[in-house]
């Protein structure tokens, strides 16, 4: 059962919406998305978009991943009521990311709360830097699916979400199309347009924009475009007439890259300051919703708009939350506890709760106990500044060591009492693996389906509420 969804806003405006003008979706755009019913309504005549894309993680990544796609969808049905005119929420899967190391793995909470991390495999540090799209799942994907099957509880919903998980993430599927049909399968039937743009067809749309963006240099001296050359995904720098590769030090002429551009554009790529600008040419786009660090980045790409032509997009910080189960909630609220309290170190909440329980007569005995030693030393310093002020140290040595002394006999109590408390540490440390796993907000580490396969689809309905009056305040 779950308690509660705790809406946890992020602290930045969102941009204001621009009039934008509705129109077609051109064709092999809509050749890259998913079919369903989001690629319908983008097919079905002239349109607006609200976007939002992530790199493909392992079981539908992360789940601030799924709440940047429903926020895309709450974000567009309120547009919609409000101008009239078909607003599809768009996400871009960034199967042309080359972050392995983000993509190939996945927490989930296991069957006794405890965090686990399923890994697919690990990418050698020499290996080229491919993109998703060109790393297949593998022989390892079963392996990692009977890992899953492992970690989590046995519950009534489990098998059905084993069960789709294993159609997209087959051997001969790459990443970024598992990923993209995980979150395909999830999101559909909100009318969610699953764009796919590492797609030959998509990238295919993009190359004129990809091609105008080679004579824009981004401050560091590098270009916003892309190439996959002999060490996979790399920067462009321009040098002379030519572009080099940043890594391998290939060079390419304009006519070499227009000819990849024709023949395997799949190789040509955006940055993250270009992509949003591509994304703007692509769909009509009247608002991009992303995270705190895109919300920092993304004005950066303003005069790449302006030199492309392009339109921008306002900017609106999707929608944050907590996941806050039954079990968990009990804690909190029989210790009166909040979110803040688990954003410390592990065993500072632990300590702190002992204290608390230290018998009254003894806890005041201790702080009399430091106050009389700090009283004592403060006098005796005062004598011995007037007696022989060389002996000033001398005497802040001891009192250090008295109140240390003091401190220790504390620390000691307040370990036995950890001791005797076993089950509260351990429901304290399973809920911080719930709330703040490894220090992080839950929606950073933990994968949906950690809880898809816990409580189910309706899930996904309770958030939706919670979306939805986010996007009422917008």
């Amino acid at each position: 059962m779950i308690s509660r969804i705790l809406s946890t806003p992020l602290p930045m405006a969102a941009g204001k919406l621009p009039a934008g003008k509705p129109r077609r979706v051109h064709p092999d755009v809509l050749a890259s998305v998913l079919p369903g019913p989001g690629r319908e309504r983008l097919a079905a005549g002239e349109v607006l978009a609200i976007t939002t894309g992530q790199q493909p993680g392992l079981f539908t990544g992360p789940l601030y991943t799924v709440y940047k796609a429903l926020s895309a969808v709450a974000l567009a049905q309120r547009v919609e009521r409000e101008r009239g005119v078909p607003v599809v929420p768009v996400f871009w899967v960034a199967g042309d990311d080359h972050d392995f190391a983000e993509a190939n793995h996945a927490v989930v909470l296991g069957r006794d709360g405890e965090l686990v991390t399923i890994v697919l495999r690990e990418r050698p540090h020499e290996a080229p830097q491919l993109p998703l799209f060109r790393e297949l799942c593998g022989k390892e994907a079963s392996i990692a699916l009977q890992a899953l099957d492992t970690a989590l509880p046995d519950t009534e919903f489990k098998s059905d979400v084993l069960g789709w998980l294993e159609t997209f993430y087959e051997p001969e599927f790459n990443l970024a199309d598992a990923g993209a049909g995980a979150l395909h399968y999830l999101m559909q039937q909100r009318g969610l347009a699953v764009f796919r743009a590492h797609d030959r067809i998509a990238k295919r749309a993009a190359s004129p924009w990809i091609l105008k963006a080679l004579d824009e240099m981004l401050p560091d001296g590098m270009s916003p475009v892309m190439v996959e050359g002999r060490l996979g995904r790399d920067r462009l720098r321009k040098d002379g007439n030519e572009f080099v590769l940043r890594r391998s030090g290939e060079r390419l002429t304009r006519v070499q890259l227009e000819k990849i551009a024709a023949d395997t554009p799949e190789r040509l790529s955006p940055n993250v300051l270009l992509r949003p600008v591509i994304e703007a040419a692509l769909f009509p786009t009247l608002a991009y919703v992303g995270g705190p660090g895109e919300m920092e980045y993304l004005p950066e790409a303003a005069p790449l708009f302006k030199s492309l032509g392009v339109a921008p997009q306002a900017h609106v910080p999707r929608w944050s939350g907590v996941i806050i189960e039954a079990r968990v909630d009990k804690v909190l609220t029989k210790h009166g506890l909040t979110l803040a309290d688990f954003a410390g170190q592990p065993g500072t909440l632990e300590t702190r709760i002992a204290k608390a329980e230290l018998p009254p007569d003894l806890a005041e005995s201790l702080k009399a106990l430091r106050d009389e030693v700090e009283s004592r030393f403060a006098r005796i310093s005062g004598e011995v500044q007037q007696l022989d002020p060389t002996l000033e140290r001398t005497v802040q040595s001891a009192r250090n060591a008295a109140l240390a002394g003091t401190n220790e006999i504390e620390k000691k109590l307040v370990a036995s009492l950890k001791r005797t408390q076993g089950t509260l540490v351990s429901q304290l440390a399973r809920a911080r693996a719930a709330l703040m796993p490894d220090g992080k907000p839950q929606e950073r580490v933990l994968t949906s389906v950690s809880f898809l396969a816990r409580y189910g689809e309706t899930l996904l309905e309770q958030i939706d509420a919670e979306v939805a009056r986010w996007a009422a305040t917008l």
